[in-house]
């Protein structure tokens, strides 16, 4: 018979682990950790998240085959650039709107993706982590804290899906789109639009009704695209 204590232990170090990985994600994809940055020793990350060393690890093995940091021996952990690809792709990028159609057109091919998988898959916890990003509107908010909340949301909703290489390509397109999102947090208008846009995700997703998560998650992208258009008009006329 399997042993219910030792499957108990397992699940539970299993959803440790990806809480911080997931953690560790968005401070990576919102450059609170950037490239080339060293993290603590093991040791001291393990003590900092109050865990054991061995959910630590799991969750340093995550990102390292997400290729979000390095490992070496004798040198320790540390952050990566994105692939030279990539940089090299968005270094040739000088028409802004045109990088803005872009983005819009990234999250729209992988997040609604994303909310009809986590309709699906998510378990208790992930609503619970999920809920715990919504507690608060983000009207009042600065725009900065707002933009961390909406990134900490995509990104634990990634995680719901169940999907490691869709939270991975989801991770990168956070931190490749960062410094447009934050377009949508400007004004307390947009940032009350894009929490009201995560409610509707959510109620979808804690229902398990996966076409209702998938249009919501386009509404919401929809709506964002928009507001990042508005937000992308009125910097350009503040400069004039």
């Amino acid at each position: 018979m399997p042993d219910n204590g030792n499957n108990e232990y397992l699940r539970h170090a299993t959803s440790v682990s990806v809480e911080i990985s997931a953690h560790l994600e968005a401070m990576i994809a919102t450059g609170r950790l950037a490239p080339g940055d060293r993290l603590p020793s093991e040791r001291e990350l393990a003590a900092t998240f109050g865990v054991a060393r061995a959910s630590l690890r799991e969750a340093m093995r995550d990102l390292e085959i997400k290729r979000l940091i390095e490992r070496r021996p004798g040198r320790g952990t540390t952050v990566l650039n994105a692939p030279d690809t990539v940089q090299e792709l968005y270094s040739h990028l000088s028409d802004a709107e045109h990088q803005l159609r872009d983005v819009a057109e990234l999250r729209g091919t992988i997040e609604p993706r994303i909310a009809h998988l986590a309709a699906q898959r998510a378990t208790a916890k992930h609503l619970i982590e999920l809920e715990s990003v919504l507690k608060n509107p983000v009207a009042e908010a600065k725009p900065e804290e707002s933009l961390q909340l909406d990134l900490e949301f995509h990104m634990l909703l990634a995680v719901a899906a169940d999907n490691p290489l869709l939270s991975a390509i989801n991770t990168l397109a956070c931190s490749w789109t960062s410094s447009s999102r934050v377009l949508s947090h400007s004004t307390r208008w947009a940032r009350e639009v894009s929490y009201l846009g995560h409610r509707a995700i959510l109620a979808a997703v804690a229902a398990g009704d996966s076409d209702t998560a998938r249009g919501a998650m386009t509404k919401h992208l929809d709506d964002v695209a928009a507001l990042t258009r508005d937000g992308f008009q009125d910097r350009m006329e503040g400069t004039r």
